[in-house]
């Protein structure tokens, strides 16, 4: 935050601080010439009101909260960037990436600072880490077997996977669904290990700059007839033609290639665009991309191996 909107922000405050303590006072006297105890000389509806101060304990309350707020914001950051005489913060905000933030929370510590987040983390870690550390001692078809780590598994899994594979983990468009025993990478849980460790990176590139139009939609024909589609037979006797292109990653016959996660032509389940025959030319004319994400430095080997576990239990039901 700029020095001018950090000092404007204390200047507010403040000012409205002792905007509230005048306006308490003023409010303690009495202003209307009438005694107090007696009835005003207003009238509204039939009603009248008596001339009586405010309560002396709701006084004293505001006389508390004001006192509160103003030791609130000498001691926490709120005033602007003034960070507060205990030194506490919520978490390390302005890090952008995870190394950052390991180096934030390093600093933090070796400073002496007070940063929740990080409070909060390693109470979790003292608590939970056993707990992960049991658990990824056992074989992985064991654990999937074990009614209690697949809960933990579960949740470990709406908290980091489920925003692309989705809470029931049936996945979406473009993010595959880990219930059925359809696999990019093969679903032995090794293969399911190796995925969430390292990571995995599609690369289906375009070939819109070697077809034409006319051979797209052919290649789109023949790739639906592999799946047992009923199609024009010409264009999937014209398709069939370029499709040596494709046999390099998905085989000749289609079946796909599990040790570079070109998907299975031929069974009928597709990752973008439910297997229809734009999508399939879309996919064709301009290739795919899709990304998952390493998840080693973010989970560590001991919540991989319980997620691991999970994932692999829902394609065994």
């Amino acid at each position: 935050m700029s020095s001018f909107w950090s000092a404007w922000i204390i200047v507010l405050t403040l000012a409205f601080l002792v905007a509230i303590i005048w306006l308490l006072r003023w409010n303690m006297k009495n202003y209307t010439g009438i005694k107090e105890g007696e009835l005003m000389d207003h009238e509204f509806d039939g009603i009248v009101e008596y001339n009586n101060p405010m309560p002396t304990w709701w006084t004293y309350l505001f006389w508390v909260c004001i006192v509160w707020g103003f030791l609130y914001l000498a001691l926490y950051p709120g005033l602007g960037n003034f960070a507060g005489l205990l030194g506490w913060t919520s978490s390390n905000q302005e890090v952008l990436s995870l190394e950052e933030s390991e180096q934030a929370t390093a600093a933090a510590r070796e400073a002496g600072l007070i940063v929740q987040y990080d409070r909060e983390m390693q109470q979790a870690e003292e608590v939970f880490g056993p707990i992960f550390k049991a658990y990824a001692e056992r074989p992985i078809k064991e654990l999937a077997q074990d009614p209690e780590a697949l809960k933990i598994g579960q949740r470990l899994f709406l908290q980091n996977c489920a925003q692309c594979h989705g809470s029931n983990a049936q996945g979406g468009n473009g993010f595959p669904n880990l219930t059925d025993d359809d696999w990019l990478y093969g679903g032995e849980p090794e293969d399911i290990v190796y995925s969430l460790v390292n990571g995995r990176r599609g690369q289906m590139p375009g070939w819109k700059e070697q077809f034409s139009e006319e051979q797209i939609t052919e290649l789109a024909v023949y790739v639906l007839s592999l799946s047992g589609r009923k199609v024009d037979p010409e264009l999937a006797n014209a398709g069939k033609q370029n499709y040596a292109v494709c046999a390099a990653c998905h085989g000749q016959d289609g079946k796909g290639n599990q040790q570079i996660g070109a998907p299975n032509l031929t069974d009928n389940i597709w990752l973008y665009g439910g297997g229809s025959q734009a999508s399939i030319e879309e996919t064709l004319r301009n290739g795919r991309n899709g990304v998952m994400p390493a998840w080693d430095d973010i989970l560590g080997e001991d919540k991989i191996h319980i997620i691991s576990a999970y994932v692999y239990g829902l394609s065994q039901e």
